[in-house]
């Protein structure tokens, strides 16, 4: 009998994470694959990234949601008409499950319309700790409202089971944005390049900075303080991504589109790199600097170093390629040199990512594929 599954995916970032998934999940004849996109990926402002999931292979259906999430409210009220959106999608499609991944509050609106009309929930990277910001609750939230769970880390699975899950539904694979780097081929330098329209010699930087919504600081200034910082390493070349549509972020993009074309030679913004520029820039460049999780947990396999700005990542399971800092230009500064400093580049050579697991979407798709029904429509909580 066929499994219909919905993929839900609202970011750049996690369908780049969930393509391969969705493929792979589609290639079984014993399953049949909708992927339903929302938020980032249908604003302009984004880059409208739908397209990567038509470049995939998939016919997405589309939820819309108003783009105006940089107030708490505006966030809020995007959410209600996603989840109408979802719930509306959901009662259509009459799935046997969806699969969620992460910690955005599209997806928690997703599996609340999930939740209410029965439709089981696979929840992908759950138990992990962003201590700064929101998305750690809602991390925690979409858990309880699933019925599997795919854990990126042995002690994340253990998290997840002390939150009251019961263990033989909560399975480790790894991380699956690390099984993408090493498994999927990637541009070369000079490919790269030609698709940005700019070079990325030696000590070139790729920075993506969101706002931190548990930091109660203007990201705005937190931001002037990352520009001052990159101000001091005025021979290395910066490419610069846009953060997420998350409250409070789009003076972020302001600050640095006039950072980019005050330093036109130096620096390139790109909204949305997508899945393959993305992983084949981390190729070419001699660092990663911000506060995205991307630089945690896929970026240490690519053995360079990471600088991890601020609270945003505070909490989350790290190798040793990865330099924590404070917020100050100074901070910022000290652990960008130490980065492209020999033995910061020595240290990235050698560490262990954490993450990796070789088999991680085999394991995925097995238990997407394979768990029995039944057993995801009743849950019991799991008492430690």
């Amino acid at each position: 009998m066929t499994r219909k599954i919905v993929v839900a995916t609202g970011t750049r970032a996690d369908w780049g994470l969930l393509s391969g998934v969705a493929r792979a999940l589609a290639a079984r004849p014993d399953c049949d694959v909708i992927v339903v996109a929302t938020n980032m990926h249908l604003s302009p402002r984004y880059g409208d990234t739908v397209s990567e999931i038509e470049a995939d292979g998939f016919n997405p259906v589309c939820v819309e949601m108003p783009d105006s999430t940089d107030t708490p409210y505006g966030a809020v009220a995007a959410m209600s008409r996603c989840m109408e959106g979802m719930a509306r999608e959901l009662d259509r499609l009459s799935p046997d499950l969806i699969v969620i991944l992460g910690d955005r509050f599209e997806m928690l609106a997703t599996a609340t319309a999930a939740l209410m009309m029965r439709v089981p929930v696979v929840h992908i990277a759950g138990g992990e700790i962003s201590e700064g910001a929101i998305d750690d609750s809602i991390r925690h939230a979409i858990t309880k409202m699933s019925s599997l769970h795919l854990t990126a880390t042995e002690p994340y699975r253990q998290r997840v089971i002390a939150m009251g899950e019961e263990p033989e539904r909560v399975i480790n694979t790894g991380a699956i944005g690390v099984y993408n780097i090493m498994n999927e081929p990637l541009m070369t330098r000079a490919e790269l390049e030609s698709s940005i329209g700019f070079s990325l010699p030696d000590g070139s930087l790729l920075v993506t900075y969101h706002p931190a919504t548990l930091d109660d600081a203007d990201p705005g200034l937190r931001c002037d303080e990352l520009l001052k910082a990159l101000d001091r390493f005025p021979s290395s070349k910066l490419l610069i991504t846009y953060p997420n549509n998350d409250s409070r972020g789009r003076v972020i993009i302001d600050k640095i589109e006039k950072y980019g074309m005050m330093n036109p030679d130096r620096v390139r913004i790109i909204p949305s790199l997508g899945k393959k520029r993305y992983l084949s820039a981390l190729r070419c460049v001699s660092a990663v600097v911000g506060n995205s999780s991307s630089g945690i947990v896929e970026v240490p396999s690519m053995h360079i170093p990471t600088v991890d700005i601020g609270v945003r990542q505070r909490g989350r399971l790290s190798g040793n390629s990865v330099i924590h800092c404070g917020d100050s230009a100074d901070e910022i500064a000290r652990a960008i040199a130490f980065a492209l400093s020999h033995e910061g580049k020595k240290l990235a050579v050698e560490s262990e990512n954490p993450y990796y697991r070789p088999d991680t979407l085999p394991i995925m798709v097995k238990a997407i594929a394979e768990t029995p029904l039944p057993v995801l429509k009743n849950k019991k909580f799991y008492d430690v």
